[in-house]
């Protein structure tokens, strides 16, 4: 993922309260979620960022099928779904389509 954003910045939360506390101190371009984390699911954590950064592009990742979860996710809130399973091949364009989307916005808000 690194290389294929070069200058770009990473970080990394253990569970939902240090996702939610990372973002109070620097707010990501696009932030990804596991669905299964520590102490509090992806979904609560969902909900929490969806409430405070409502505009905040989030893609959720998980090891579950598409066809059990990326509806819930995205009716959530979740901008994407990637499964892990094909992070690989999919999470770097599924990353380039939200910041296209965003650049798109900037330059025509309406």
């Amino acid at each position: 993922m690194a290389d294929a954003f070069s200058g770009a910045r990473f970080s990394e939360a253990a569970n939902g309260v240090e996702t939610l506390s990372q973002l109070l101190i620097s707010l990501p371009d696009v932030l990804l979620l596991d669905i299964n984390m520590p102490g509090r699911s992806g979904f609560e954590v969902l909900k929490d960022v969806k409430l405070i950064y409502p505009l905040l592009p989030v893609i959720m990742v998980s090891v579950q099928p598409e066809s059990q979860y990326a509806l819930r996710c995205l009716r959530a809130g979740a901008t994407e779904y990637v499964n892990k399973n094909n992070a690989s091949e999919e999470l770097v364009p599924a990353v380039r389509k939200i910041m296209d989307n965003v650049a798109k916005l900037m330059l025509n808000p309406n």
